[in-house]
């Protein structure tokens, strides 16, 4: 109840933050690159996907899903902290009748939301990209297109739980921001990386067909172990 409280204040808190700003940007500018990259080349990308357009498509805009998310969950998470760190409002905050594990709680919860949406317009997004191509709608891999959202998100979450964790635990940002910006650069060699290491599950959960349940469940897991742990810490540490 205080947690669903909570989050109904820090919605209002965010109206003119510009963070719903930066989900749209973040989605809209990806698939912006794919309307470039297939205007300007458009014959050349034809023949090379002729055998399934939508399945090019995917591809293409895939390559660029890990950076995003992992771009997205720093800046998405540094706006979300920097509401209360800009204000110096954390000593009112935490004088009102509810407890730190609650507005820890709904500050995260918030953040699961705000990249969730920036997911769903990416899948949204594709289909009319693809459609504004003349890729055709008999044969749209709608089920597809959403893992291609959905899955890495599910696979980053524990980067998105670690900033979070971060972004509301210090006033300075260059920690977390330095920690996004080097985890989103190297989400671009995930290929090369053994499983068990979280910087490739992104990659690994819509890769992976055959078993994207583990990198998407391991995600889950850790996210929600790094949740766990950054309550306590915050929960316990003076926020100034």
């Amino acid at each position: 109840m205080m947690v669903g409280k909570a989050l109904s204040s820090d919605f209002l808190k965010i109206r003119r933050k510009g963070i719903w700003f930066l989900v749209f940007l973040g989605s809209v500018g990806l698939l912006a690159m794919q309307a470039l990259n297939f205007g300007l080349r458009y014959d050349y990308m034809i023949d090379q996907y002729k055998a399934d357009l939508w399945k090019g498509l995917i591809g293409e805009i895939f390559s660029f899903v890990p950076i995003a998310l992992y771009l997205g969950a720093t800046l998405i998470s540094s706006q979300i902290a920097n509401v209360e760190h800009q204000n110096n409002s954390w000593k009112q905050l935490l004088a009102l009748p509810i407890s730190r594990a609650s507005v820890f709680t709904a500050k995260v919860l918030l953040g699961f939301i705000a990249m969730g949406v920036a997911c769903l317009i990416l899948s949204a997004g594709t289909v009319v990209l693809g459609i504004l191509l003349k890729f055709g709608t008999d044969d749209i891999p709608y089920l597809t297109i959403l893992k291609l959202s959905f899955l890495p998100y599910l696979g980053a979450l524990p980067m998105l739980a670690l900033q979070l964790w971060l972004s509301l635990t210090l006033k300075n940002q260059a920690l977390p921001i330095t920690l996004g910006i080097t985890a989103a650069i190297a989400s671009m060699f995930a290929a090369n990386y053994p499983e068990f290491i979280p910087l490739s599950w992104p990659f690994l959960s819509f890769i992976s067909e055959a078993k994207p349940a583990l990198p998407v469940g391991a995600g889950i897991i850790l996210a929600f172990v790094v949740y766990m742990v950054g309550m306590g810490h915050f929960r316990g540490k003076d926020v100034n």
